[in-house]
C-alpha cells in the first residue's frame, strides 16, 4: 500500500486549509489539488446541476461549498454535520503537523522537560520515520482519521463512495482502495485500534488526528474520543494537551 503517500498529501491539504478556508475561490487550493475540477465532479456526482442558493448539490445533504479546498480531508470530516472548513470545530492544522504537534503538546503537559531525559521507548514523530515504519503509522493515522469521521453515525453510502473516489483521486493504489472501503463499514472498535500503536508517541499521535476531525460538541464523537483516549491508555493531562493543541493548530 501507499499509505504514507496518502497521509502526506492530506496533511499538505490541511497546511493549506489552515486559515484559508477555501484555498482560494476557484482554481487549485494548497493542496495543488484541481478544487473547481473537482467540485463539478463532486455536483454531478452528487446528482445536481450546480449549487443551489444554500450551497448544497442535489439535496444529498452534502454542503458542496465546504469541500472547497478540502477534497478528502472535506469529505471526511463530514459536511452533513452542518461544519465548515475553517471554522471553529475544525483543527486542520493539528493534520498538518500531527506529529511534531503531538510532541509539542505531550512535552509542554511535563513542564518542557529536556529533550536529553527523554527515553527511546517514547518513539519518534511519523514525519520523522521513513520506510516501513513511516507507512505502517501512516496507516493507523488514516484509520484513525475515518473512524472518527464516522464517529457521529452519519457517512451514508454515497459518502463513503465520494471519500474513496477522493482518496483515489490522491493516488492511492488498489491494495489501499480496498482497506479504506473496509475501514469505511468496519464497526467502531476503539479498543482494536488502539492496539495497534507501538509507542507512547504513535498513541498521541492518534488521539490528535482523531481530535482534528471530530466535533467536540457532539456527544457521540465526544464519546468516541474518551473512548480512544482510554484505550490507548493516555493519561488526562495528555488528552488534554493534545485538545488544546489541536485548538491552537486550527
Amino acid at each position: 500500500m501507499n499509505a504514507s503517500k496518502i497521509l502526506e498529501q492530506l496533511m499538505r491539504q490541511a497546511g493549506g486549509q489552515s486559515g484559508n478556508a477555501a484555498g482560494g475561490s476557484g482554481g487549485q487550493g494548497g493542496s495543488g489539488l484541481d478544487i473547481k475540477g473537482m467540485l463539478d465532479g463532486l455536483t454531478r456526482q452528487l446528482g445536481g446541476g450546480g449549487e443551489s442558493a444554500s450551497g448544497k448539490g442535489g439535496g444529498s445533504g452534502v454542503d458542496v461549498k465546504s469541500l472547497l479546498g478540502g477534497g478528502a480531508l472535506g469529505l471526511l470530516v463530514g459536511s452533513k454535520r452542518g461544519r465548515k472548513l475553517g471554522g471553529k470545530a475544525l483543527k486542520y492544522g493539528a493534520i498538518a503537523g500531527v506529529g511534531m504537534l503531538a510532541w509539542k503538546a505531550w512535552q509542554g503537559s511535563r513542564g518542557g522537560a529536556d529533550q536529553a531525559q527523554v527515553s527511546p521507548t517514547e518513539g519518534e514523530p511519523v514525519e520523522r520515520l521513513g520506510g516501513e515504519a513511516r507507512e505502517r503509522r501512516s496507516l493507523e493515522l488514516l484509520q484513525a482519521m475515518i473512524m472518527a469521521a464516522r464517529a457521529d453515525g452519519h457517512i451514508d453510502d454515497q459518502e463513503r463512495e465520494l471519500i474513496a473516489g477522493q482518496i483515489d483521486a490522491l493516488g492511492a493504489d488498489q491494495e489501499l482502495h480496498a482497506w479504506v472501503e473496509r475501514q469505511l463499514s468496519a464497526p467502531l472498535d476503539a479498543e482494536a485500534l488502539a492496539a495497534q500503536v507501538d509507542s507512547p508517541q504513535a498513541a498521541r499521535e492518534m488521539y490528535l488526528i482523531s481530535v482534528a476531525v471530530v466535533d467536540e460538541q457532539n456527544a457521540m464523537e465526544r464519546a468516541w474520543l474518551d473512548q480512544l483516549g482510554r484505550a490507548l491508555a493516555l493519561p488526562g493531562e495528555v488528552t488534554t494537551a493534545l485538545e488544546q493543541q489541536a485548538r491552537e493548530a486550527g
